[in-house]
């Protein structure tokens, strides 16, 4: 405003010297310096007006890009690949041979093969449950080198999808993709932990399965010395120590 006065009488001054009579007849025209001082000041403010709604509109204009960067979905995804390792390990599990994961099936092994020797079990029976204990056993470590190959397998796909995950997060444009990436390093490290988990289980079944397949052979060693004991030398040994 105190800029402008000091314009504003320049201009008065200017006008009235160049105005000259036409004619031979005088001739004024009627200046009105108040008048012409609202106008300036007027369409100053409403040139300023605009200015404002310039900046808004482009404020407004850079915060829908933002929001839509936020909304942008990750480019990529590793949930399928994810997915499908953790399938092949639990389809592993679930065709573990003989005795699986399974508590009935396992109550009606332990009640049957690997029950305690009586005296009234024949010697066929112990042969035949010493045999089926020793293909338990092997059955067991046989499940328990396919559960870590599988998991070893799966250690480059993992790190494959590591590094991506990685580069995808650190080029992410906006919160959702961020998030997005975090999701799935997360999901990462998940189906890791389902990995070691498998592993664990499945050496722990095997060596469970050997354990008791060697509980029950002392056992069934001791009814057999006591049959020899009681029978004497007419008892023939059976060849249920060669399971053991």
């Amino acid at each position: 405003m105190k800029r402008l006065r000091p314009l504003l009488a320049a201009s008065i001054i200017a006008i009235s010297l160049t105005q000259a009579p036409r004619e031979g007849k005088a001739q004024w025209i009627v200046f009105d310096p108040n008048n012409y001082v609202q106008n300036v000041l007027t369409a100053a403010r409403e040139l300023q007006q605009i200015n404002n709604q310039i900046t808004s509109l482009q404020n407004e204009a850079q915060m829908l890009i933002n929001q839509a960067k936020n909304l942008a979905s990750l480019p990529y995804s590793s949930l399928q690949q994810l997915e499908q390792s953790i399938q092949r390990t639990q389809q592993l599990l679930s065709q573990a041979q003989r005795i699986a994961y399974d508590v009935q099936q396992i109550d009606r092994a332990f009640s049957t093969t690997y029950a305690p020797a009586s005296a009234s079990m024949s010697n066929g029976l112990l042969v035949a449950n010493a045999q089926t204990r020793w293909q338990n056993a092997v059955a067991g470590l046989q499940d328990a080198m396919r559960v870590q190959a599988t998991v070893v397998g799966n250690l480059d796909t993992n790190r494959t999808q590591m590094s991506a995950l990685v580069t995808a997060s650190q080029g992410a444009s906006g919160a959702l993709q961020a998030s997005q990436a975090g999701n799935q390093l997360l999901a990462l490290q998940a189906q890791q932990l389902a990995d070691l988990t498998a592993t664990v289980a499945a050496q722990g079944r095997a060596q469970t399965l050997e354990a008791a397949q060697r509980a029950v052979a002392q056992d069934q060693g001791r009814e057999q010395l006591r049959r020899f004991l009681t029978q004497g030398q007419g008892y023939q040994p059976t060849t249920v120590q060669m399971f053991h």
